[in-house]
């Protein structure tokens, strides 16, 4: 099956989107843990960093992941006449 340029270019912005949020996600979820120690020297919001990362900040950075995809998708499903129902 040969998918139109329409097709294609949709697709391949779908795909950098989501590997640029799984990487984001990636450093999130593992990174910032592997050197939980090392960001225990600096102090957010009167919490040592590695601990409001684990405790507050991933959850928040993983809710703005969902929103801004959920955004950019329905975005560019209007953009390229793929969306679903009315707005």
């Amino acid at each position: 099956m040969r998918l139109g340029r329409k097709h294609r270019d949709y697709w391949r912005r779908n795909l950098k989107a989501t590997a640029w949020l799984l990487t984001l996600w990636f450093v999130v979820s593992f990174v910032v843990s592997f050197f939980a120690r090392e960001l225990a020297s600096v102090t957010f919001m009167g919490f040592p960093l590695g601990f409001y990362m684990g405790a507050q900040g991933a959850p928040l950075i993983y809710l703005a992941i969902i929103w801004w995809y959920a955004r950019y998708m329905s975005q560019l499903d209007r953009e390229y006449g793929v969306h679903e129902g009315e707005d």
